[in-house]
């Protein structure tokens, strides 16, 4: 006799904005109305690219997943593709949050969010703006815009913006966007450039999927403007930073500084790179630190310490 399946993994769409963000949801087998996490990436990602391998873990430890692709991206809905938009895709989240609570098969009194590197500043901003969460994740956060662009380096920074005048003349026009490489080799344009950035990226793509490796120019702007890392002295609830500590993507430092502003965070390091967060021993540490995290908060029983703001705590 065949054994039973952890989990079910079901394609499910929901309405955001006027267009529709596809999406799995994974159900533990054999556990009525759990908890559930939503998933989301960071830049230009999909949810393809790893979150999967994140979901089946802790579908496996009784937590329900809606992972899901942003707008503009992926095979979800919006036009004009490969559009990166700040507020769109935090409205996604919004989105996301609103179809669990509706569903009737997970505990909408139980939600938590989980997000990576755009993902995790993303997620940091949700959590400011939703007490009613239970919990949430950020993984190798994006935190600072500045922060990351002065990584890129000033010159690089420079010779971003002709592309961008070029994109913003598009828009204008309504013509189709002028895009920029989400990642590529050092020296060259893109958004990230890091000796790591362009493999990593090309190691989270299965086999037989394609990824459009290009966003709208016209993100640039808005991308060293976003600075999530200051809403995480807002957030109410529980937040367990996961901290790259050789990030080229997201510096550590600025990272570690806004995550010990959280009321309630929890803070673990790692000697991984921003990409090595998905793959191999930097994945099984993550999620196995993520799990407890996840089950301490959703699953198991409050209890009264549970009410007390946490120490943030590091390894």
């Amino acid at each position: 006799m065949a054994a039973k399946k952890p989990f079910t993994r079901q394609d499910v769409y929901f309405s955001s904005g006027g267009n529709t963000c596809a999406a799995w949801l994974y159900l533990p087998t054999g556990i009525a109305a759990p908890p559930v996490v939503v998933l989301g990436h960071g830049l230009g990602a999909t949810r393809e690219m790893r979150l999967d391998a994140f979901a089946e873990r802790f579908a496996k430890a009784g937590i329900a997943c809606l992972a899901f692709t942003y707008r503009h991206f992926g095979d979800s809905g919006g036009e004009p593709r490969q559009l990166l938009s700040i507020k769109k895709q935090l409205a996604d989240w919004d989105a996301a949050i609103d179809y669990v609570k509706a569903r009737r098969d997970v505990d909408g009194a139980r939600v938590a969010v989980w997000g990576s590197s755009f993902g995790g500043g993303h997620a940091i901003t949700v959590a400011s703006r939703h007490p009613e969460l239970r919990a949430a994740v950020a993984q190798c956060p994006f935190t600072d815009g500045l922060a990351s662009a002065l990584a890129l380096g000033p010159i690089a920074s420079l010779e971003l913006a002709p592309i961008l005048a070029r994109d913003l003349a598009a828009k204008v026009r309504g013509n189709a966007p002028v895009t920029i490489p989400l990642a590529a080799p050092p020296g060259s344009l893109a958004l990230m450039n890091a000796p790591d950035a362009l493999p990593g990226y090309q190691a989270l793509v299965p086999a037989g999927t394609t990824f459009v490796n290009a966003a709208a120019a016209r993100v640039i702007p808005t991308i060293v403007g976003y600075r999530p890392g200051r809403a995480a002295k807002k957030i109410a609830i529980p937040i367990l930073f996961c901290v790259s500590n050789t990030d080229t993507v997201t510096p550590p430092a600025q990272t570690l500084r806004y995550a010990r502003t959280a009321p309630r965070g929890e803070i673990k390091r790692y000697d991984a790179g921003h990409f090595d967060f998905y793959l191999g021993d930097a994945f099984e540490a993550l999620v196995r630190d993520q799990i407890e995290f996840l089950t301490r908060h959703l699953v198991s029983t409050p209890t009264p310490s549970a009410l007390v703001p946490d120490r943030a705590t590091s390894r």
